[in-house]
């Protein structure tokens, strides 16, 4: 299970490089743009970067990862919050147990995407929000058949039963934010 999931070198989730590329503080700012957001679920956290960014902005986190390496990784830069192994195909919350569910270059490596997606529907009382690579090829990044096209994110979403999807193109990535 988790054949396409980040076995590489942890420190390198921090690059300056890589950090510059995913626009953290943009990004964040768009997850929590109109609407009334106080706890966050980091689905896929890997080093808790973006669980890190939620928690500046005085939100209560929680985060997981499939491999177990990232939990420590995370709590080294997040130790008041809540880190756990999980797979997003099963997150072991209650529902609605987040205002929102945020799946940081996670999606595209699930197993099982539609269930990944419907997992962060179930636990997300709001809003969630999948940060994704854009379909094309690039210097950087996951190779062009692991990405997934725009149409299949709006077509998971609506299958998923959220109300309302908006893309939101980014220099490098793309920002799917999904309103139940």
């Amino acid at each position: 299970m988790h054949e396409k999931r980040f076995d590489g070198d942890i420190d390198r989730l921090r690059a300056p490089e890589r950090v510059a590329r995913l626009e953290v503080q943009r990004v964040i700012s768009l997850c929590l743009e109109n609407t009334n957001i106080e706890s966050v679920l980091d689905i896929g956290t890997g080093s808790g970067l973006f669980a890190q960014a939620f928690a500046l902005q005085g939100l209560k986190v929680s985060g997981v990862d499939a491999n177990p390496a990232m939990i420590p990784a995370a709590l080294q830069y997040v130790p008041e919050e809540n880190f756990r192994e999980a797979v997003a195909e099963a997150l072991p919350f209650s529902d609605a147990s987040f205002d929102l569910a945020f799946l940081g270059l996670i999606l595209h490596e699930s197993d099982a995407q539609l269930q990944a997606l419907k997992e962060a529907h179930r636990v997300a009382r709001h809003r969630v929000c999948v940060l994704e690579w854009p379909y094309q090829e690039a210097e950087f990044g996951p190779p062009l058949a692991h990405r997934l096209k725009t149409e299949e994110v709006a077509g998971l979403a609506k299958e998923v039963g959220f109300k309302q999807w908006e893309t939101l193109p980014l220099s490098n990535l793309v920002l799917y934010r999904l309103t139940k």
